[in-house]
């Protein structure tokens, strides 16, 4: 994967000769719709159950501009893209038909593609090897909604971004509460085949939440294939994209982590934190607490349980942190003194306003194999400094774009051995998406 992640490396001279423009009349659809004739279910506010489900990508906010309206959700998205699409099946859950179902987002609701009969499960095709009585989930890319405008290098946002869905699962099951587990050895040809996804479409990654059934063993996957929908409206194919996806859907050597989580929090400002979660796109020059900087520490220190669990580093730029020195910390020690503000500014793409401007700039790297696994865990973590920051009252913002070998030298890392997954710049926010 190493070679997908160096042809779509940026550098000073690619953002500049690129000379990309968007066909907006191929602008893909972000959301995906079933057949009218199948059953729905919508969201009731007052049910436990669909409240859980509705925080975990639900539509939080509408922006409208002169030509065009926008819709965002409690999960981010590079671009406000949302190149993922989330399915699950329910099993054993009061009030709910065992089934598999489509979270709907534009109509708040699940669609049901399909009625479990007993013995009957996709169990088999995610390594369960005992029924799961709760929710099994599944996340899918999309990659045109996001190379239409980010091109090859958007295989890097899909995966991010459904890090980011899983990580709205793990921070929706905290208000039931329940731990969450990430699954990355699913079989990918069998699930695209299952729920007939043809070459638009295609699963990364499942989660559970939920618990084995003892009684249940030896599970039939229902010998049915559910009908064929769009996703897009409009689509244009994506070699390199295909090739990658397809060469790191071989996992190597995965190591397995079993350590639940634990955060520190109070569910109805949890609840709030997630609702109210945005991109902010410009901060105030000011400083945080070091209060805020030790809880965020200690939310980004936690586990991620999962059956492919990769290293990634975080290394915090401090650039405004009352009563502490500017500097580069890892694992809660410093590893260089310095203000460093201006020079994160320009790594990331020259947004001053964010990487510049923030007080904390976080950039997480590995030397993983996993290139799928390593790159959703790197979004998860995305997802609980998104909602961590939310939680004291800070802004937060997600930077997919940098010049990836310059950040390599910045931090004194091996460029040939290191990728750069992800920079996030954390402050008092000035302005919103």
């Amino acid at each position: 994967m190493f070679k997908y992640h160096a042809e779509t490396k940026h550098s000073y001279l690619s953002v500049r000769r690129g000379g990309h423009r968007l066909d907006w009349s191929m602008q893909p659809s972000p959301y995906k719709r079933y057949p009218e004739h199948l059953p729905r279910f919508a969201f009731d506010k007052g049910d436990e159950e669909d409240i859980f489900l509705y925080h975990i990508g639900g539509i939080n906010a509408k922006k409208s501009y002169p030509a065009v309206c926008y819709y965002l959700r409690m999960n981010p998205a590079a671009g406000a893209l949302y190149p993922n699409e989330l399915y699950l099946q329910i099993r054993g859950v009061e009030g709910k038909q065992d089934g598999i179902y489509h979270y709907e987002v534009a109509s708040s609701s699940l669609t049901l593609l399909y009625g479990l009969k007993d013995g009957e499960g996709i169990e088999p095709l995610v390594g369960e090897k005992r029924a799961v009585k709760g929710y099994l989930f599944l996340v899918s890319m999309i990659p045109w909604r996001s190379a239409w405008k980010y091109r090859d290098r958007a295989f890097r946002y899909c995966l991010l971004d459904g890090g980011h869905l899983l990580g709205g699962v793990e921070m929706a099951a905290l208000l039931k509460p329940h731990a969450t587990r990430f699954i990355y050895d699913i079989d990918r040809e069998a699930l695209n085949h299952f729920f007939h996804f043809k070459e638009q479409e295609f699963f990364i990654s499942a989660a559970v939440v939920g618990v084995p059934m003892r009684e249940r063993y030896d599970l039939a996957v229902p010998e049915v294939i559910l009908p064929y929908v769009d996703a897009t409206d409009t689509f244009s194919p994506t070699p390199l994209i295909d090739r990658a996806y397809e060469e790191s859907s071989i996992l190597q050597k995965c190591h397995k982590n079993h350590k639940a989580t634990h955060f520190e929090y109070e569910k109805s400002r949890l609840q709030e934190a997630i609702f109210r979660r945005r991109s902010c796109r410009a901060f105030e020059a000011q400083a945080v607490t070091k209060g805020a900087l030790n809880y965020i520490e200690s939310v980004l220190s936690q586990p991620v349980m999962s059956d492919c669990d990769e290293a990634v580093d975080i290394y915090i730029v401090i650039n405004r942190v009352v009563d502490m020195p500017c500097g580069i910390r890892l694992d809660g020690a410093y590893i260089k003194y310095g203000d460093f503000s201006k020079k994160t500014g320009y790594l990331a793409l020259e947004q001053y306003h964010l990487a510049s401007d923030g007080a904390l700039v976080f950039i997480m790297v590995s030397r993983g194999k996993n290139y799928q696994a390593l790159y959703q865990k790197a979004g998860i973590i995305g997802q609980r400094l998104y909602i961590a920051s939310e939680y004291l009252g800070l802004g937060c913002s997600g930077i997919g774009a940098y010049y990836d070998d310059k950040v390599c030298e910045f931090l004194e890392i091996d460029k040939g051995e290191n990728m750069v997954l992800y920079m996030m710049a954390v402050g008092r926010c000035l302005q919103e998406n």
